[in-house]
């Protein structure tokens, strides 16, 4: 299973979206760690969506059409609506 997921960075005051074939609660926990260079700076990261895919190419198709998008008001509303499915 690979999943997409959406990091929020109050810090920051932004996001982040990547892709993970080790599931999304574990990169989380490497991202607040201080793994990945490119997320340090947003410590502590809080995981607001994630959508799993069969096939890790699913994955990546979809988390290149969100990074396409270039929009803060998109990725608001993935995260809202995946709020609304808790």
């Amino acid at each position: 299973m690979h999943q997409v997921y959406i990091l929020y960075s109050k810090r920051k005051d932004s996001y982040y979206i990547g892709s993970t074939g080790v599931g999304a609660v574990l990169r989380l926990q490497r991202h607040n760690e201080g793994w990945t260079r490119s997320t340090k700076p947003g410590i502590p990261w809080s995981l607001k969506y994630i959508r799993s895919f069969d096939s890790k190419s699913e994955a990546l198709k979809w988390e290149k059409h969100i990074k396409k998008q270039k929009s803060r008001v998109f990725i608001e509303r993935l995260v809202v609506s995946e709020e609304n499915e808790l």
